[in-house]
C-alpha cells in the first residue's frame, strides 16, 4: 500500500476502536483483518475478516456528512427490513450511529461471493439461454422490490411517495442549474432546456407507490456462482425510498441498449455493447415481463426513459463543474464536456419517439 493509500485508509477506520466494537457486538475473535474495496461507489466499502467470518463495512467517504447520497444508516434500515422477503439482499449484522468508532456512522453485513457485471459479460454466461436469464432475473428481482409490502416490513415512513415524480424533475433541474453556473462558460447545452420543459409538462399523475431502489442496474446486483445465472443480492441501497417504481424501470432501460440505437454507451461513460449479443432481452421484452410480474402498466415510457437520461446528464454536468473548478482529480470527469450533450440528445430522441 502506497503512503497516500495508507493515509486515506487511516482516515476510513480506527482499527483499535473497530476491534473493540466487534468484540462487544459480535464476539471475540483470534483473527482481524481489514482491506478497502477500491470499487467506485459513493459510499466506502471495507472487507473485514473476523475469525472465520467474512464481513463488509459500509461507511460514507471521510469528511462527508450523511446526506441522501451517503446515508448508510438509511441503507441499513432498508436491508434489515428486507431480510426474509423475496428481495435478495445481504444478511445484516449490526449498525452503529456512534461516529467515535471509525469517524462516521457505519453498518456491517455478511460478505457474499458472486459476480457483478460491469463492463462485459462473464465467460460462464456466454450462452443465449444464460443471456436471456440475465434479463429475466433483472426484471423479476425488480418486480420483487416493487411488489413487496413495505408497510408490513416496517417501511411505511421510509419516504414521501406523494409528489415523488415531480420532485425528481425539480431536483435534477436544480442540479443542472447549479452546474451551469460554471460550465456554460465552456459550452452551452440548449437541449437540456428543451428536455426540462418537456419533462415539466409531462409529469405523470397518480403513478403506483412502491419501494424504489433508486439506482437499479446490472452493476448494482450480484449473481451467485451457480448456473443458470441467479441474482443473490441487490446492492447499494443508499438512494432507496418510497416513490414511483417506473423511475427504477426507466433507469434500468437507460443502461440496456437495443439493436438500432445510435450508441451502446450507457451511464456517463460505460459501454454495454455485450448486451446486443444473441440471447439478451430487448427493452420491449423486458417491459412486457415487468408488466406481467407486477400487474402495472408501464405507460408514459417516453417520460421515464427521458428522465433517466436527464438525470444521468445532470450527474455528468456536476462532474464537469467539479473538474473545471479543480475540485476533482478524475480522468472520467473531463469526458463530460461531450458526454452530457450526447445524453441530452438521447433524451430528445426518446421524447421524439426516435428509438
Amino acid at each position: 500500500m502506497s503512503e497516500n493509500d495508507q493515509t486515506y485508509f487511516d482516515r476510513l477506520v480506527d482499527l483499535d476502536a473497530l476491534e473493540a466494537f466487534f468484540e462487544e457486538h459480535i464476539g471475540p475473535s483470534d483473527r482481524f483483518d481489514v482491506d478497502r474495496h477500491p470499487g467506485g461507489h459513493s459510499n466506502e466499502t471495507l472487507f473485514v475478516t473476523w475469525g472465520d467470518r467474512d464481513l463488509v463495512i459500509r461507511r460514507p467517504p471521510p469528511g462527508e456528512t450523511a446526506d441522501t447520497a451517503h446515508d448508510v444508516i438509511r441503507e441499513y434500515t432498508v436491508l434489515e427490513a428486507l431480510q426474509g422477503t423475496d428481495v435478495p439482499v445481504p444478511t445484516t449484522v449490526v449498525a452503529s450511529e456512534n461516529e467515535d468508532v471509525i469517524g462516521s456512522e457505519f453498518y456491517v453485513m455478511e460478505r457474499m461471493e458472486g459476480t457483478v457485471i460491469r463492463d462485459d459479460e462473464p465467460d460462464r454466461f456466454g450462452q443465449p439461454e444464460y443471456r436471456r436469464r440475465v434479463g429475466e432475473e433483472m426484471i423479476d428481482t425488480l418486480a420483487s422490490i416493487h411488489t413487496v409490502d413495505y408497510e408490513a416490513i416496517g417501511l411505511d415512513e421510509f419516504g414521501h411517495p406523494d409528489g415523488f415524480t415531480q420532485r425528481q424533475v425539480d431536483r435534477w433541474q436544480q442540479q443542472y442549474e447549479w452546474a451551469f453556473e460554471a460550465t456554460t462558460e465552456e459550452r452551452s447545452i440548449p437541449e437540456v432546456r428543451e428536455v426540462t420543459e418537456w419533462l415539466q409538462d409531462h409529469v405523470p399523475s397518480n403513478p403506483p407507490q412502491t419501494l424504489v431502489h433508486g439506482d437499479y442496474k446490472l452493476d448494482n446486483v450480484m449473481f451467485g456462482p451457480e448456473l443458470p445465472p441467479t441474482i443473490t443480492a441487490v446492492l447499494d441501497w443508499e438512494m432507496s425510498t418510497l416513490g414511483d417504481p417506473f423511475t427504477d424501470l426507466g433507469w434500468l432501460l437507460s443502461y440496456w441498449p437495443d439493436q438500432g440505437d445510435e450508441t451502446t454507451t450507457v451511464g456517463t461513460a460505460g459501454d454495454a455493447a455485450y448486451l446486443l449479443q444473441d440471447g439478451y432481452r430487448t427493452r420491449e421484452t423486458l417491459v412486457e415481463r415487468y408488466e406481467s410480474a407486477t400487474g402495472f402498466s408501464f405507460e408514459n415510457d417516453r417520460f421515464y426513459r427521458a428522465l433517466a437520461y436527464y438525470k444521468l446528464g445532470a450527474i455528468g454536468e456536476m462532474f464537469f463543474r467539479r473538474h473545471i473548478e479543480g475540485n476533482a482529480d478524475d480522468e472520467h470527469y473531463p469526458i463530460m464536456e461531450q458526454r452530457v450533450p450526447e445524453l441530452a440528445e438521447r433524451a430528445l430522441h426518446v421524447i421524439n419517439d426516435d428509438e
